[in-house]
Protein backbone atom coordinates (compact mmCIF):
# COMPACT_ATOMS: atom_id res chain seq x y z
CA UNK A 1 0.00 0.00 0.00
CA UNK A 2 1.29 3.46 -0.96
CA UNK A 3 2.18 5.79 1.88
CA UNK A 4 -0.12 8.84 2.08
CA UNK A 5 1.50 11.95 3.55
CA UNK A 6 0.05 15.27 4.63
CA UNK A 7 0.04 17.57 1.58
CA UNK A 8 2.68 19.91 3.04
CA UNK A 9 5.11 17.05 3.61
CA UNK A 10 4.30 15.55 0.20
CA UNK A 11 5.08 18.88 -1.49
CA UNK A 12 8.31 19.23 0.44
CA UNK A 13 9.46 15.70 -0.42
CA UNK A 14 8.61 16.25 -4.10
CA UNK A 15 10.59 19.51 -3.96
CA UNK A 16 13.59 17.75 -2.40
CA UNK A 17 13.59 15.12 -5.14
CA UNK A 18 13.13 17.70 -7.91
CA UNK A 19 15.88 19.87 -6.42
CA UNK A 20 18.29 16.93 -6.38
CA UNK A 21 17.57 15.86 -9.99
CA UNK A 22 17.98 17.25 -13.45
CA UNK A 23 15.01 15.64 -15.15
CA UNK A 24 16.42 16.26 -18.61
CA UNK A 25 19.26 13.88 -17.80
CA UNK A 26 17.33 11.07 -16.14
CA UNK A 27 13.82 9.71 -16.77
CA UNK A 28 11.34 10.69 -14.07
CA UNK A 29 10.43 7.10 -13.20
CA UNK A 30 14.10 6.23 -12.73
CA UNK A 31 14.51 9.27 -10.44
CA UNK A 32 11.47 8.16 -8.42
CA UNK A 33 12.73 4.59 -8.19
CA UNK A 34 16.22 5.70 -7.15
CA UNK A 35 14.74 8.08 -4.59
CA UNK A 36 12.51 5.35 -3.17
CA UNK A 37 15.51 3.06 -2.72
CA UNK A 38 17.87 5.70 -1.30
CA UNK A 39 15.77 8.12 0.74
CA UNK A 40 13.33 6.48 3.13
CA UNK A 41 13.34 9.62 5.27
CA UNK A 42 11.63 11.73 2.55
CA UNK A 43 9.24 9.39 0.72
CA UNK A 44 7.43 10.69 -2.35
CA UNK A 45 3.81 9.58 -2.12
CA UNK A 46 1.17 9.42 -4.86
CA UNK A 47 0.38 13.15 -4.54
CA UNK A 48 4.08 14.04 -4.76
CA UNK A 49 4.49 11.79 -7.79
CA UNK A 50 1.56 13.54 -9.48
CA UNK A 51 3.20 16.92 -8.84
CA UNK A 52 6.49 15.72 -10.30
CA UNK A 53 4.73 14.18 -13.31
CA UNK A 54 2.79 17.40 -13.94
CA UNK A 55 6.03 19.35 -13.99
CA UNK A 56 7.88 16.72 -16.02
CA UNK A 57 5.12 16.51 -18.64
CA UNK A 58 4.66 20.29 -18.88
CA UNK A 59 8.22 21.47 -18.21
CA UNK A 60 8.51 23.45 -21.44
CA UNK A 61 5.27 25.36 -20.81
CA UNK A 62 6.14 25.95 -17.15
CA UNK A 63 9.63 27.20 -17.99
CA UNK A 64 8.26 29.44 -20.75
CA UNK A 65 5.80 30.94 -18.27
CA UNK A 66 8.54 31.61 -15.72
CA UNK A 67 10.79 33.10 -18.38
CA UNK A 68 8.00 35.37 -19.64
CA UNK A 69 7.66 36.89 -16.15
CA UNK A 70 11.31 37.62 -15.52
CA UNK A 71 12.39 41.26 -15.66
CA UNK A 72 16.14 41.83 -16.14
CA UNK A 73 16.79 38.21 -15.15
CA UNK A 74 17.33 34.95 -16.97
CA UNK A 75 16.37 31.45 -15.92
CA UNK A 76 20.06 30.64 -15.47
CA UNK A 77 20.44 33.42 -12.89
CA UNK A 78 17.50 32.38 -10.73
CA UNK A 79 18.43 30.69 -7.46
CA UNK A 80 17.93 26.94 -7.87
CA UNK A 81 15.60 26.71 -4.85
CA UNK A 82 13.34 29.44 -6.23
CA UNK A 83 13.34 27.92 -9.71
CA UNK A 84 12.47 24.45 -8.41
CA UNK A 85 9.69 25.81 -6.18
CA UNK A 86 8.30 27.90 -9.05
CA UNK A 87 8.33 24.93 -11.41
CA UNK A 88 6.47 22.66 -9.01
CA UNK A 89 4.08 25.41 -7.90
CA UNK A 90 3.10 26.36 -11.44
CA UNK A 91 2.74 22.72 -12.45
CA UNK A 92 0.41 22.14 -9.51
CA UNK A 93 -1.61 25.33 -10.06
CA UNK A 94 -2.05 24.83 -13.79
CA UNK A 95 -2.05 21.05 -14.25
CA UNK A 96 -2.86 19.61 -10.81
CA UNK A 97 -6.17 18.09 -9.78
CA UNK A 98 -6.97 20.18 -6.71
CA UNK A 99 -7.09 23.71 -8.19
CA UNK A 100 -6.21 25.51 -4.95
CA UNK A 101 -3.78 28.21 -6.10
CA UNK A 102 -3.86 30.07 -2.77
CA UNK A 103 -2.71 26.93 -0.97
CA UNK A 104 -0.05 26.26 -3.62
CA UNK A 105 1.31 29.81 -3.30
CA UNK A 106 1.40 29.64 0.51
CA UNK A 107 3.20 26.29 0.43
CA UNK A 108 5.67 27.55 -2.19
CA UNK A 109 6.45 30.58 -0.02
CA UNK A 110 7.04 28.35 3.02
CA UNK A 111 9.36 26.03 1.06
CA UNK A 112 11.31 29.02 -0.22
CA UNK A 113 11.61 30.47 3.27
CA UNK A 114 12.88 27.13 4.56
CA UNK A 115 15.38 26.31 1.80
CA UNK A 116 16.06 29.56 -0.06
CA UNK A 117 17.83 32.84 0.63
CA UNK A 118 16.27 35.40 2.95
CA UNK A 119 14.16 37.44 0.52
CA UNK A 120 13.60 34.90 -2.28
CA UNK A 121 10.13 34.02 -1.01
CA UNK A 122 8.88 37.48 -2.03
CA UNK A 123 9.86 36.86 -5.65
CA UNK A 124 8.23 33.40 -5.63
CA UNK A 125 5.06 34.81 -4.07
CA UNK A 126 4.87 37.64 -6.61
CA UNK A 127 5.45 35.50 -9.68
CA UNK A 128 2.98 32.77 -8.65
CA UNK A 129 0.37 35.37 -7.67
CA UNK A 130 0.75 37.17 -10.99
CA UNK A 131 0.37 33.96 -12.99
CA UNK A 132 -2.66 32.92 -10.92
CA UNK A 133 -4.34 36.27 -11.63
CA UNK A 134 -3.45 36.16 -15.34
CA UNK A 135 -4.85 32.63 -15.61
CA UNK A 136 -8.08 33.66 -13.86
CA UNK A 137 -7.38 31.46 -10.87
CA UNK A 138 -8.52 32.45 -7.41
CA UNK A 139 -5.23 33.05 -5.59
CA UNK A 140 -6.84 33.70 -2.21
CA UNK A 141 -6.05 31.05 0.39
CA UNK A 142 -8.91 28.81 1.39
CA UNK A 143 -10.69 29.84 4.56
CA UNK A 144 -11.04 27.13 7.18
Amino acid sequence: MENILPRREARENAFLLAFSQTFGDIPLQEALDNHHECDEEHPVDVFGQRLLRAYYEHSAEVDDLISAHLRNWTMERLPRVSLTVLRLGLAEMLYGDEKKPGVVINEAVELTKKYGADEDYQFVNGLLGTVAREQGLDAEPEQL
